[in-house]
């Protein structure tokens, strides 16, 4: 597969886990220390699965790992709402992080939609049983 860092969906993701991680420095009070590392864990895991996903050698595997982070996104979403509801966190963070967590869940989304939809055959797989070498797969789309 190619480089993580050429898909447009892993920068926002990155991006997104920044923010976390600036605003989750913003918690202090020690009840919120497992809330604070748990915000930050669930941010970190969605660009690295998007990362770890894309060395895999087939669109299946590939998507798979999508899936686990559109997991951790709807784990980093929750945990916003909660320290908004406690007011861990102010409400213009909240929306502001929210937002980003949900554009990086849809471009997920449309990433594993077009894997499903995908007639690419799979990076390793044996698609061409001649003995000539296999052409150059396409240009993958940078989301």
């Amino acid at each position: 597969m190619a480089d993580f860092k050429k898909l447009h969906v892993w920068h926002k993701a990155h991006a997104l886990s920044l923010n976390i991680d600036r605003v989750s420095k913003t918690i202090r009070a020690t009840q919120y220390a497992s809330l604070r590392s748990q915000i930050f864990r669930a941010a970190l895991s969605i660009p690295a699965n998007i990362a770890e996903g894309r060395r895999k050698t087939s669109e299946r595997e590939f998507a798979r790992f999508l899936g686990i982070a559109i997991g951790s996104s709807s784990e980093l979403e929750s945990h916003l709402i909660f320290a908004r509801d406690a007011k861990v966190i102010p409400e213009h963070e909240f929306v502001s992080l929210v937002s980003q967590t949900i554009e990086v869940r849809k471009m997920l989304y449309a990433l594993i939609r077009c894997l499903s939809t995908s007639d690419l055959p799979s990076v390793g797989a044996d698609s061409n049983p001649r003995s000539e070498p296999p052409a150059a797969p396409p240009k993958a789309p940078s989301w």
